[in-house]
């Protein structure tokens, strides 16, 4: 008769020690191999705290699953699965880790890559995730949570990698390992420190200067737009919304020529006004969303306010936009984020007036070829100051920019 344990799927009990088993004989596997001379985990583990980590949990894996077998309980297979979650975690950090590991205890013959890891860690790595799989199903937990963590995990490292970057005092665009040999906060000091070559402080008040008020102006216009767009009929009015809808189809880069040669005639082109300028110019197309939502807000709102007297700015500035603070709050950081990471159009408008640059540019510049082996660390740091305002806006209005994607107003 099969032993039954409420709360568990015994069906799941096997597979899940045959799983920690492999994974444990993966220890006595080559770990690495260059030149025909190989290596096990066992030897890496002198030199590398996280091969001794990933050894440590493989065994206490192993441990936890016969326990588990021998004597089943509903609280065991949950420390099992946080075993083999730190075992599958550890064999993936050693990816990033190994070279500089290898290279420097010198036990292979050679520079080590990726390439080079033998059996014995693609099956430790494989096998970690599969008992790990195995064991959360054993345990009832949900699986899903592998899948959203993994996909965590590869969203987050390059964003990791920047961070790293910025604070690595190696200087250089490849170093050919994860984690930084020293860290340092130079290359933040050094992105101000010398504005005669290196104008970073420059760069980013100018993009703050057009994000902001392309924000603001575009904004207004997107949502004035959309509200008469919403509440009001007027002859045309139709066919006013399908040539909007026509026009925004074309990629706006068909148009950028004809709009600097327009520019340098007026005189503004190399201006960051120049910026806010074509933005506000171009902000009414962006009017589809904003209507949506104001099309969900019941009219009989406006009729009530019509015969109290009200006026369309009155109803748009005390009815409409305080029941549309989610849209608002969308539109806003849209087009915040819109002016702040530009880079095409800015590119072209400013050609070589290094002043005038954004950020946008001037990070590009710092990555060309022949600047990019002394200036990547910086613009890793810049990456990172970059990155800050808008990290900010989102953790700060997070609420209302879900509620403007997904809400509408309930009436």
């Amino acid at each position: 008769m099969k032993k039954t344990v409420i709360g568990l799927k015994m069906e799941f009990l096997l597979p899940s020690l045959i799983a920690s088993g492999a994974g444990a004989v993966c220890l006595f596997l080559p770990y690495a191999s260059v030149g025909g001379s190989s290596v096990t985990i066992l030897r890496v583990m002198g030199g590398s705290w996280l091969a001794l980590a990933a050894f440590v949990f493989a065994l206490a894996t192993v441990v936890l699953g016969a326990v588990s077998f021998i004597r089943p309980n509903k609280l065991l297979p949950k420390i099992w699965a946080a075993s083999a979650a730190f075992q599958a975690a550890f064999y993936t950090i050693l990816m990033f880790a190994s070279k500089s590991t290898l290279d420097g205890m010198g036990i292979l013959p050679g520079s080590f890559l990726v390439k080079n890891f033998g059996i014995g860690y693609w099956l430790g790595l494989i096998m970690g995730y599969v008992t790990l799989i195995l064991v959360m199903k054993l345990a009832k937990i949900n699986t899903g949570y592998i899948a959203l963590t993994i996909l965590g995990v590869i969203w987050l490292f390059p964003v990791l990698w920047i961070v790293l970057t910025s604070l690595r005092a190696e200087s250089g665009y490849y170093v050919g390992y994860f984690m930084p040999k020293k860290l340092t906060f130079d290359n933040f000091v050094n992105l101000f420190s010398n504005p005669s070559v290196l104008p970073f402080g420059k760069w980013w008040v100018n993009t703050m200067i057009v994000a902001v008020c392309g924000c603001v102006i575009n904004t207004v216009i997107v949502l004035g737009t959309a509200f008469i767009l919403s509440r009001t009929r007027f002859k045309g009015r139709k066919t006013f919304m399908n040539i909007l809808m026509i026009i925004g189809m074309f990629p706006g880069f068909m148009s950028m020529l004809a709009v600097y040669n327009i520019l340098k005639g007026l005189g503004l082109n190399q201006s960051i006004f120049a910026l806010v300028i074509v933005g506000a110019a171009s902000a009414a197309m962006g009017y589809h969303v904003c209507k949506g939502f104001f099309d969900t807000i019941p009219k009989a709102l406006d009729e009530a306010a019509i015969i109290d007297g009200a006026s369309r700015w009155t109803i748009f500035t005390q009815i409409t936009i305080p029941l549309s603070k989610p849209i608002a709050i969308y539109t806003v950081l849209t087009n915040f984020l819109g002016a702040w990471s530009d880079y095409i159009f800015p590119s072209m408008l400013f050609g070589d007036n290094q002043a005038n640059y954004t950020v946008a540019i001037g990070l590009k510049w710092m990555t060309d070829f022949r600047r990019i082996d002394t200036y990547y660390t910086q613009f890793a740091a810049g990456a990172v100051i970059v990155a800050v305002p808008i990290v900010i806006l989102f953790i700060c209005l997070q609420k209302y920019y879900v509620e403007g994607l997904s809400g509408a107003v309930k009436g």
